[in-house]
């Protein structure tokens, strides 16, 4: 059993990515998606990541609420667009 604590960091580990903070961030900088495009569809990632990200959406595991977290920080500028000049 994994006894991971749910954080951003562990799951950028969990995903096989630098998980430093600056890292994070320029994941997130760099890897905006559409609003319209799903997190486990981005096509960054690779099979085992979205294979990882689906599994724990739908098992609404306590990964899910870290994974909706990046999913809204992946989506950020889309958001920004749609709500027009701040």
């Amino acid at each position: 059993m994994d006894e991971t604590t749910p954080r951003m960091t562990n799951l950028f580990l969990q995903l096989g990515l630098d998980a430093g903070e600056q890292d994070i961030a320029r994941f997130i900088l760099d890897h905006q998606i559409p609003a319209d495009v799903h997190i486990c569809d981005a096509p960054h990632w690779n099979d085992a990541q979205r294979q990882f990200l689906v599994e724990q959406i739908k098992a609404d595991a306590p990964w899910a609420l870290v994974v909706d977290q990046l999913n809204e920080a992946l989506h950020a500028d889309a958001m920004g667009h749609e709500a027009g000049p701040r």
